[in-house]
């Protein structure tokens, strides 16, 4: 396989895994409803409407990035989705480990540096815009 061929295959690995497991918290979210979301919002004194924000980040960036469709923008959106999701639930577990020993917030740093790494790369061959 060529290493162009081997790129493409990679870019569409990390797009898959990033939007489907994304997806699947937004999808979370849409079943038990978004109050809580919401109430997180308010509790900054921040409007409660941009609690509904969290599904541009965890509904329609996830589809973007799944179908390569300005992934770039969709890896974006994930990336801004999760650093909002660590200041709002987060930020007393940004220097501890867990109970296996590693970083409390390993979950959402993996989709935040996966994120980042879509935006950056593009969304390979294999996508709706095939760049």
């Amino acid at each position: 396989m060529n290493p162009a061929l081997q790129q493409d295959f990679a870019k569409l690995i990390l797009r898959l895994a990033l939007g489907i497991l994304i997806l699947l918290h937004g999808l979370a979210k849409l079943n038990g409803g978004l109050a809580g979301i919401v109430g997180l919002v308010e509790a900054q004194g921040l409007p409660g409407f941009l609690g509904y924000a969290v599904l541009i980040g965890e509904i329609i960036a996830p589809l973007m990035v799944l179908l390569g469709f300005h992934a770039r923008i969709g890896g974006l959106l994930i990336a801004i989705n999760m650093l909002v999701a660590v200041v709002l639930m987060h930020m007393g577990q940004l220097g501890s480990l867990n109970g296996q020993g590693g970083w409390a917030l390993e979950l959402q740093g993996m989709f935040f540096t996966v994120a980042v790494a879509l935006a950056l790369l593009g969304p390979g061959r294999f996508s709706v815009n095939g760049r």
